[in-house]
């Protein structure tokens, strides 16, 4: 069968190849993969900056963003032929430390989980894959391929998760959000907040086009300046770029008892100045909080399908911007005006 595969830390090594048809011993339920996302880590992994082979192999297939149809399941197994599903990305250490043993495996103490398409363990880019069920989630059949937004809900599910459990440490009724970023994480974080009856604001760089049009659709408000001009002294702010700056401005304008949830990774090697005084002053007196967010666990899917199923059919299209076959895979690499989500079609669905 065919996957995308590289050499994890050596650029321009991808291919489409052929490979073994999957092992057995990654699960009894088998999987055709319809649709797989591309998104920055998998950037990062092409370009040789990030990721780590299964153990004895030379290469890894690819892709974590993943939808599929079950061509076969076992009896019991809670999936059937024909189901339309998301493979779940991490797996838990074989150690286990305390909080894999509990299914918590986003918050792996030891560093020793496997992560699919990443991370030790093949990724989702092949024509077929095995799974066990409980790494697999099924999505509402009327999604179709806007089914492979999952992985990333699941990852803003998170996000708000932690965001709620720092707030009700006290009396928690926020009202205003911000998300700082309209790619696609910070378009599913506005989403979830206006689907929570938050005043939502986000900021990117971009004047016009798809992004601010997206953000408008949902009823959102849409900005390109500061934080501080965009919404004073917001309740919750979804930092998604990465960006320092960015971050640094989400830290200094939060709220009093407000709650600052980081999900964008920063590339690093770069120096900022900023008043620490000062900014840990804020932090304290206003009783503030940062929180850093990474990764999802089932509980985090299972939400972001629920989300998914609820949301507007047009919308998450367009949010799916491109599709390109997977023949021509490089092509979702080749960053276009109009953006957004761009997803590697590897069978019909």
């Amino acid at each position: 069968m065919r996957a995308l595969t590289v050499i994890p830390m050596s650029a321009n090594t991808a291919e489409l190849s052929d490979v073994p048809e999957p092992p057995g011993s990654d699960g009894p339920i088998l999987v055709e993969t319809l649709t797989v996302g591309i998104c920055g880590t998998d950037a990062e992994i092409l370009g040789g900056d990030y990721g780590w082979a299964p153990p004895g192999k030379e290469r890894l297939v690819l892709g974590h963003e993943s939808l599929g149809r079950v061509l076969e399941a076992p009896d019991g197994s809670g999936f059937a032929k024909g189901d339309l599903v998301v493979g779940i990305v991490r797996r838990p250490d074989p150690v286990p430390c305390s909080n894999c043993a509990v299914l918590e495996w986003d918050f792996c103490r030891n560093g020793l989980y496997t992560e699919r398409g990443i991370k030790q363990h093949d990724g989702y880019l092949s024509e077929r894959y095995r799974i066990t069920p409980e790494f697999l989630v099924k999505v509402d059949v009327s999604l179709g391929t806007l089914g492979v937004l999952l992985e990333p809900t699941s990852v803003v599910a998170k996000a708000w998760e932690q965001i709620d459990r720092i707030g009700t440490r006290a009396h928690w009724e926020p009202r205003t959000a911000v998300i700082t970023g309209a790619g696609p994480i910070g378009l599913l974080a506005a989403l979830m907040a206006v689907e929570r009856g938050l005043e939502t604001h986000v900021i990117d760089q971009v004047a016009t086009g798809v992004k601010p049009d997206l953000v408008r659709a949902l009823g959102a408000r849409y900005h390109t300046g500061s934080i501080e001009d965009a919404c004073p002294n917001p309740d919750a702010i979804v930092e998604c770029t990465g960006v320092d700056s960015l971050v640094l401005d989400a830290m200094e304008h939060i709220g009093p008892s407000g709650v600052v949830c980081l999900t964008g990774v920063s590339s690093g090697g770069r120096s900022v100045r900023i008043d620490a005084g000062t900014l840990n002053r804020s932090i304290v007196l206003e009783n503030q909080s940062v929180v850093g967010s990474v990764n999802a666990n089932r509980r985090h899917y299972e939400v972001g399908a629920a989300v998914l199923a609820a949301a507007d059919r047009s919308w998450l299209d367009r949010v799916v911007s491109r599709r390109v076959p997977l023949e021509r895979w490089a092509d979702a690499l080749d960053r276009q005006e109009a953006d957004v989500k761009v997803v590697v079609e590897v069978a019909a669905e």
